[in-house]
């Protein structure tokens, strides 16, 4: 195997759930390049690709369809954020949940459907309330311990609260 091929390779063992681009910044490699190498590497069963909402993330094998969905979502500094809230709190409603945050409501709302669709947080409801909680709290847990997001990608996630922020003022 090549020495490039083995790097990206390497990277996506040490940081499941890469964006493509951070590979590509990361390694400081061209796009093409990156792209090639993957397609041999998923192809040899060695880099698992899946997209969600809009990037496409980069597993080692061996990660279940909840994991691999966990560890997108630890990618978006948002949507980790909350997971973390609800790790910590064990259950919020989703306004607490944006008061606590510092995010707008809708930005809550806009993550919450993608946690709830891929079974990561469950609403439940008591009276007029809705209620969040973690379907697999240990388990989340264990995962959250396995991402440290990039610099590139703390500030692309930052960028997207400050234009959120503007909007809900505006």
């Amino acid at each position: 195997m090549s020495e490039t091929r083995s790097a990206i390779a390497d990277h996506v063992r040490d940081h499941p759930g890469v964006h493509f681009s951070a590979v590509v910044r990361a390694l400081d490699l061209a796009p093409g390049q990156v792209q090639y190498h993957l397609r041999r590497l998923r192809r040899d069963d060695r880099v698992v690709a899946e997209e969600v909402r809009g990037r496409t993330h980069l597993y080692p094998p061996g990660y279940d369809d909840w994991e691999r969905a966990a560890l997108a979502m630890f990618r978006r500094e948002t949507a980790r954020d909350l997971l973390a809230h609800l790790l910590d709190r064990g259950s919020a409603t989703p306004g607490d949940l944006a008061d606590d945050l510092g995010v707008a409501r809708s930005t809550v709302e806009w993550h919450l459907d993608e946690l709830v669709a891929r079974d990561l947080v469950a609403k439940r409801r008591s009276g007029n309330r809705v209620w969040l909680e973690l379907v697999r709290p240990e388990a989340t847990a264990d995962l959250l311990g396995t991402v440290t997001p990039s610099l590139p990608e703390r500030m692309v996630d930052r960028f997207a609260k400050l234009v959120d922020g503007l909007v809900e003022d505006g």
